[in-house]
């Protein structure tokens, strides 16, 4: 496995992630056998970055982790979380909340759930208004002066924020939606991070699945799957999207390699400050995404998907709009 360094200031980590929010939360069930056993495949195959959240099954996603870490070597891992956002026992949204005494909280619990004495990257899951970025920062670097995290995150945030934070305190990297559907961020986000060296870490690579080669137009859909409501996987909308992906299939069987192969082998491609998170929830998906290690992509291989796939291509947008006005990267 190769590594790539998150941004100037962050930790070396492998040059793929595993994000585990669908372990837990809003992709339907999931076999928690399974789960602990595809991070153990995950952690022998050289996979040292593991991305959770805090509220990923309110709590849930932090101690399947520590399950799937008891035996390992806690110092081989980068532990990357997210916090701040605020759920209700039904699982409703109900904001974000990134105060500096709740910030504390929120790693107190973080820190026991995970059985661990600190977090390796530390962030908050959306930007919370009624809190200038400069405090969020503050109170996180009061935390990294402590030694309880490593380093500081941040989350779907736009330009000007970035800017903002990282004239308080080093940001190692900043993790936001990218992929060939989700390119908002090459405008103006992407190049400003890169002068500020800060890293991407990139979730959603496969566009929640769109992008698998997997996906099917009747593909039915459990309670509370984040999908069923995605305006990209409703009507014409889903239709237009699979025949993207499916020109993208093309592409990929060409060269010997999987549709998400390609897909992921692109975002990894957009340059070495960037690190694809993979969400396999089982060993057979995380394998056919670690085979991505061995897809090399020339300037031609690049300029054919993109022809294929091209910038603002997706339909619909990736989130609802209700969700779309809690993200400062869409502002």
């Amino acid at each position: 496995m190769r590594t790539r360094t998150l941004g100037r200031t962050g930790p070396a980590v492998s040059a793929l992630g595993l994000g585990l929010m669908g372990m837990s939360d809003l992709y339907g069930p999931a076999d928690e056998t399974e789960s602990v056993a595809t991070v153990h495949a995950a952690l022998d195959a050289g996979v040292t970055l593991l991305d959770t959240g805090d509220f990923y099954g309110m709590g849930h996603n932090e101690l399947l982790l520590r399950d799937a870490l008891r035996g390992r070597d806690r110092d081989q891992v980068v532990i990357s979380v997210k916090f701040g956002a605020l759920r209700g026992p039904d699982g409703s949204w109900l904001g974000y909340d990134s105060r500096p005494e709740a910030v504390r909280t929120f790693l107190a619990y973080s820190l026991r759930r995970l059985g661990t004495d600190h977090v390796d990257v530390y962030r908050p899951a959306r930007l919370d208004p009624a809190v200038p970025i400069e405090d969020q920062v503050g109170a996180l670097a009061e935390l990294v002066q402590a030694g309880y995290i490593r380093h500081i995150g941040l989350s779907e945030v736009g330009a000007e924020t970035l800017r903002r934070a990282a004239a308080v305190h080093p940001i190692s990297d900043l993790q936001i939606e990218y992929s060939l559907l989700s390119r908002g961020i090459e405008a103006e986000i992407l190049p400003v991070a890169r002068e500020l060296g800060i890293g991407v870490t990139a979730y959603g690579v496969l566009s929640r699945g769109l992008l698998s080669g997997h996906w099917t137009p009747s593909r039915e859909l459990a309670a509370g799957d984040f999908r069923s409501h995605s305006p990209r996987f409703q009507g014409e909308n889903l239709e237009r999207n699979l025949a993207l992906t499916e020109a993208l299939g093309k592409i990929a069987a060409a060269k010997g390699v999987t549709t998400a192969q390609l897909a992921i082998a692109w975002v990894a491609a957009q340059g070495d400050d960037i690190v694809p998170l993979v969400g396999a929830r089982t060993r057979a998906r995380l394998a056919e995404s670690l085979g991505t290690a061995d897809v090399e992509l020339s300037g031609a291989d690049l300029a054919e998907i993109e022809a294929a796939v091209p910038a603002g291509a997706a339909a619909g947008g990736r989130y609802a709009a209700a969700q779309l006005d809690h993200l400062d990267s869409e502002k």
